[in-house]
């Protein structure tokens, strides 16, 4: 088991969160001045324990300085519409409240830790507006379904991107990378087609955050991009 500061590790954990610093890296520089995160890349020595701590530094401090060089969005407001809870599987349970751990919502596991449960996915978020526009295209979704722990509505959903600041109710999180869509969100989808919801399509994506204080969502709470 690996430890860095609140967050614990098994070594798989550790082994995936290490390989997926690239493809994070790309997205927190994508469309920002790129510069900005040159003087914290980590250097990594193919030392495991090492490598995670440099890496886990590295993307906790890309968001404060993308913020301080004005990379990151200005305050926005929205609201948390749904929560949603599963002992493993899709789709997920609506609750009203949550009580949230540095490991995500109480009461929520991933039936498969091959590719979910790192800490940096502790939260899945989604748009309602972008749930609305597919539903809209007569795919057969609804909040949860696609295994999101918290539907937002009234956020601008292309602001919230990795390296973002959100306060959810009592929890702050910060956004960490995109969630790729897998085979089993096909059965809400026309055809199958689950790869719509792809980031690669413009911002219409799942995204995870890592918790930075734990504490207490409800149904109505204010969701603060950029506090």
């Amino acid at each position: 088991m690996y430890t860095v500061g609140p967050y614990t590790f098994t070594e798989h954990d550790a082994q995936r969160t290490v390989a997926a610093h690239d493809t994070v890296w790309q997205l927190l520089a994508d469309g920002r001045d790129a510069a900005v995160l040159t003087p914290i890349s980590p250097s990594l020595t193919g030392d495991l324990e090492h490598d995670l701590h440099a890496v886990w530094d590295a993307w906790q401090a890309a968001g404060p300085a993308l913020r301080a060089a004005g990379q990151l969005p200005a305050t926005a407001t929205g609201v948390v519409e749904g929560l949603h809870v599963s002992n493993g599987g899709l789709p997920k349970t609506p609750v009203l409240h949550a009580t949230v751990g540095w490991r995500g919502l109480d009461g929520d596991r991933q039936a498969t830790r091959q590719h979910h449960g790192r800490p940096f996915q502790a939260l899945c978020l989604w748009s309602a507006e972008v749930i609305d526009a597919f539903r809209a295209q007569g795919h057969p979704l609804a909040p949860g379904l696609a295994g999101e722990n918290i539907t937002v509505r009234g956020l601008a959903w292309s602001d919230v991107r990795p390296g973002v600041l959100l306060q959810v109710g009592t929890v702050r999180c910060t956004v960490s990378s995109y969630a790729i869509p897998c085979s089993q969100n096909k059965g809400w989808f026309l055809e199958g087609a689950f790869d719509v919801m792809h980031h690669r399509h413009g911002p219409v994506s799942r995204v995870y955050a890592t918790v930075l204080e734990p504490g207490e969502i409800a149904v109505g709470d204010t969701v603060v991009l950029e506090p």
